[in-house]
């Protein structure tokens, strides 16, 4: 009995694979080639990009006072860490540009009209989250620690753990002010309907002060700095997703 030869479906499926990996790591080495390269601009200015980092607390230590360090190497990588961070926010465009790169074929026409808009919005408003954070955020929480510090406790925060707490609180509101487009996104995308994002409402707010009293200090003004201004920007989410039309169940072409 003579066997039916196979197809080449395989073959070709498997080719496809290798090809995707391949553009997966060329794109991978470009976006971390852009940080590095950013990072060793960066380098030489990594004390004082520290310094300006560090302003909003030394500026509410007492007079005279200022940050300690109680490791070795501290000295030498915090102000390396925070200049890599800096290097992957000022690089973000470039990686996130790869990553779009990288998924365009397998978007529809329609969705890849959104994706300069979105990336671009997307950004700024991380910066603004990020910029909100050091210029409302800091000087609140710090002055308020600074007040409760008692009289016979010197305060003088490690710059391990300064940073440990500035790259957390950065990130979490750069995250929080990326909510107005994941909302209009998944209305977009037909995921979830606008009637059900404001049915969520209720659940979005208790949802806002348990994420705030998590992730920020224990105190109620950073809880709240963050906590409203979440809520506020899902309402914004909420008003713009109003002129957006879903995508219809019926794909559109490649």
């Amino acid at each position: 009995m003579t066997q039916t030869p196979q197809p080449m479906i395989e073959t070709d499926n498997l080719s496809g694979w290798i090809g995707h990996l391949v553009e997966l790591r060329q794109r991978l080495v470009k976006s971390v080639l852009a940080v590095l390269v950013i990072f060793f601009v960066l380098l030489y200015w990594s004390s004082d990009i520290f310094n300006l980092f560090a302003q909003p607390m030394i500026q509410s230590l007492p007079a005279g006072a200022r940050m300690i360090s109680t490791e070795v190497t501290s000295n030498f990588f915090v102000p390396m860490k925070f200049v890599l961070w800096v290097s992957f926010v000022l690089a973000l465009p470039v990686v996130i540009y790869q990553v779009w790169a990288f998924v365009a074929p397998g978007l529809y026409q329609s969705e890849k009209k959104l994706v300069v808009p979105i990336v671009g919005s997307s950004y700024v408003l991380f910066l603004v989250g990020t910029a909100f954070a050091y210029f409302v955020v800091f000087p609140s929480v710090f002055g308020f620690m600074a007040k409760l510090t008692p009289l016979s406790v010197e305060m003088a925060t490690d710059i391990d753990s300064y940073l440990s707490f500035g790259l957390t609180t950065f990130l979490a509101f750069g995250l929080t002010f990326e909510v107005p487009i994941v909302v209009i996104v998944l209305v977009k995308l037909g995921v979830v309907t606008l009637a059900q994002l404001k049915t969520a409402r209720r659940y979005v707010i208790v949802g806002a002060f348990v994420v705030a009293a998590v992730v920020t200090p224990p105190d109620v003004a950073s809880q709240l700095m963050l906590a409203i201004p979440l809520v506020i920007l899902y309402e914004v989410g909420l008003f713009l997703s109003r002129w957006i039309v879903p995508r219809p169940s019926s794909e559109p072409e490649r």
